[in-house]
Formats: structure tokens, sequence, C-alpha cells
């Protein structure tokens, strides 16, 4: 610099703003990396409660579902784990279980009739 006290001045400014954003940067990494880490630990305890509770044909349908409709897939993951969390499955669910399930869940399909003139 050239030695100009508002030179100077100006440039502990800058620091200073720059020390103020790297510190705030780093509070918004930590709560999003947080954030992170309890949803993996969410998704982790509902694998462990969906294989507690499905059998393997019922998980082998679920996952097929999940592969074709990711979304309603992960909408009846979610409904089996709470319905096992809130004590309403008892035992394990099988594969007609699971059909039952996923028909109760499905949204209703619109039908077009086509005629022709």
């Amino acid at each position: 610099m050239s030695g100009n006290p508002d030179d100077e001045r100006l440039e502990e400014l800058r620091e200073q703003k720059m020390e103020e954003l790297r510190e705030r940067q780093g509070g918004e990494g930590d709560a999003a990396e947080a954030q992170q880490e309890a949803q993996e630990r969410a998704e982790a305890q509902q694998e462990a409660v969906l294989k507690q509770h499905l059998t393997d044909g019922a998980r082998q349908r679920l996952n097929a579902v999940e592969m074709s409709k990711p979304q309603f897939g992960e909408k009846v993951k979610q409904q089996v784990a709470a319905l096992a969390q809130s004590g309403r499955v008892q035992g394990q669910i099988d594969e007609d279980q699971m059909r039952e399930l996923l028909k109760e869940l499905q949204p209703e399909q619109k039908s077009f009739d086509i005629r022709h003139r």
C-alpha cells in the first residue's frame, strides 16, 4: 500500500468483513451438516424398522415399486414405518399384505374413455 491511513483503514475493514463472512459460512455449513446427519440417522432408523417388519418378499416388492415410482415408494415406506412404530403391525408384513397396502395407498387412477366417431 501507499501508506495512506485511509487505505490502511479500508484494508482493515475488508479483512474484518471477510472474516465475518467466513464465520457466517462456517456456521451455516455446520447447520447444514447437522441437518444432513439427522436425516441420515432418520433414514437408517426407518430402514431398520422396515427390515424388522417386512418379509423378504414384501421388501422385494417394495423395492420394485420404489424403482418404478420413487415418490410413491417413499410414501409407502413412511406409512409402513409409521404403522410399525405405532404398534399396529403384528409380526411381519408378507408379500400379500404388502400388495393390499399398495392398493390402499395407490392414488386414484384416472381413466379415459376414448370414443371414435
